[in-house]
């Protein structure tokens, strides 16, 4: 089963119980792979690592609402995004953990011979394409310029 499958499923589940908040985000969620399926129309099908650059992309947006309410003190907001983006997290792959992702940076800096915070570019754009949808960006970018000002 596919996850826009998956996700059709959940949205009928939420609304035979009656969960108005569920099925809005299951609906929007929705709403946005069949825009990128338009967007996409012309150039090619639609895989499903689009619709987990989809998922992904939701997913960031909740993450940075979820930072803006909190420090502007709107805990109601937050909660509301925080339930989002566990029904959203439910369909996205499992997120390496940072003792992980050093791993994967150190092989990534040894794979393209960076010695300083110069050569970050390279070492970000070998990250995030072997890492994309495993971990955080944010983190990722965190660590590769630790590892690269370390030496």
């Amino acid at each position: 089963m596919s996850i826009e499958q998956k996700i059709n499923e959940d949205l009928k589940s939420a609304l035979k119980a009656g969960q108005k908040e569920t099925t809005l985000t299951y609906r929007t969620l929705l709403a946005q792979i069949k825009d990128e399926r338009i967007k996409l129309r012309v150039k090619r099908e639609m895989t499903e690592e689009d619709v987990l650059g989809v998922i992904l992309n939701a997913a960031k947006k909740r993450k940075e609402a979820i930072d803006l309410y909190t420090k502007g003190n709107r805990n109601d907001l937050v909660e509301k995004e925080n339930a989002e983006l566990q029904l959203l997290e439910k369909y996205l792959p499992k997120q390496m953990s940072e003792e992980e992702i050093a791993k994967a940076i150190d092989q990534f800096v040894k794979q393209v011979n960076a010695s300083s915070i110069q050569d970050l570019g390279k070492v970000m754009g070998l990250a995030m394409k072997e890492l994309k949808g495993k971990a955080d960006g944010q983190l990722v970018q965190k660590l590769v310029r630790a590892r690269l000002t370390q030496d």
